[in-house]
């Protein structure tokens, strides 16, 4: 009796454009389930994973996270200022949980419309992604605006991508939206 592995799997070379848009539906899918564990295994292993309330990405305040300090924060109750609200000028405080539910999965990012190096979204706040990510690749997830609101109530979620060793890992989670 001869066996034989029916379970060969053949490794199939993806374009770039496939391999990001088979990241950002797993992130997108992790973040929706609030399965952070799943979400934690895309950080980047060097450079960990910045949060940027905005599109304006700044180094020196927006939250950063290594990987390990995501996973042994992330459970916690510790209160982490993510940066300040646009109008109100208060400072965001929450855990990191509450974030990602509240402020980065605000809306169902996972039925919408998805650019890949290009922006969908584009408000009044300066966006500096490219500058900060010259060389990097970025998803945007884009809800558009509804009608009631002159279309002023869109929002976008940018995930954003280094490569490491042939496999790109998440460097950055950046919200965008209208701004006063």
């Amino acid at each position: 009796c001869v066996k034989t592995d029916a379970t060969k799997v053949t490794q199939v070379e993806v374009s770039k454009d496939e391999a990001l848009k088979l990241l950002n539906e797993e992130i997108i899918q992790a973040l929706k389930d609030k399965d952070y564990k799943r979400f934690s295994d895309f950080i980047h292993p060097e450079k960990g994973v910045r949060f940027s309330m905005y599109a304006f990405v700044n180094p020196k305040e927006d939250k950063n996270f290594s990987k390990s300090d995501f996973i042994k924060y992330q459970p916690t109750k510790t209160l982490f200022t993510w940066g300040t609200l646009d109008g109100s000028g208060e400072l965001y405080k929450a855990t990191i949980d509450i974030y990602l539910t509240k402020w980065v999965y605000s809306k169902d990012f996972a039925t919408g419309q998805v650019a890949f190096n290009e922006f969908l979204g584009k408000g009044n706040s300066l966006n500096n992604l490219k500058v900060i990510y010259p060389k990097a690749d970025f998803t945007e997830n884009y809800m558009k605006g509804s009608e009631a609101n002159a279309e002023m109530d869109w929002k976008s979620l940018r995930l954003v991508f280094e490569e490491l060793n042939g496999k790109y890992y998440l460097v950055a989670v950046v919200n965008d939206q209208w701004t006063i």
